[in-house]
């Protein structure tokens, strides 16, 4: 795979600063300009992911220090489904624009995710005297968050390549 940084397919977009240089950005929906768009896109898709995570946690409900199962769960699926959207945004869907992104990644994924819940079930656990539960749920989500993103990006490569370039099935 080509280094980022070498001018190859996975350029970063890039604007000027008033002084003249030139910054890179990771996210095509962080270029300056008109952003009313993109924000609408991010508090949509935020909202949705968030109410579907509630809808999770209100289904599956954790008392104490039971193992907080959907918390992991959702975490780990989100990262999942991150890797397989940038990676079909970047080789499918290059001209997507900034709205995409905003709105499926940094909206709704970002919204279904969560570091701070992760974290407050971790120190409720500690509290709850479960130590063991909580290094083991600690690890657990780092493993799943970073397996999920991983398994993402290689399955939606793998279906892609199997597609053939423009997607057609012969």
């Amino acid at each position: 795979m080509p280094d980022r940084h070498d001018g190859s397919r996975h350029r970063r977009p890039r604007h000027e600063h008033a002084e003249g240089a030139h910054a890179e950005h990771a996210h095509s929906e962080h270029v300056p300009g008109r952003q009313v768009p993109v924000l609408a896109a991010v508090a949509v898709g935020g909202a949705a992911g968030a109410v579907a995570r509630y809808g999770i946690e209100r289904a599956w409900p954790v008392e104490g220090t039971d193992f907080p199962w959907p918390i992991l769960l959702v975490n780990g699926v989100g990262c999942l489904l991150m890797g397989v959207l940038m990676t079909v945004l970047a080789v499918r869907f290059p001209g997507a624009g900034p709205l995409a992104g905003a709105l499926l990644g940094t909206g709704f994924l970002g919204g279904f995710t969560t570091f701070s819940h992760y974290t407050d079930n971790v120190r409720e656990l500690f509290q709850g005297g479960a130590p063991g539960t909580a290094v083991a749920y600690l690890l657990l989500t780092v493993v799943a968050a970073l397996g999920g993103v991983l398994a993402g990006v290689l399955g939606a490569r793998a279906l892609l390549s199997a597609d053939g370039p423009a997607g057609d099935h012969a």
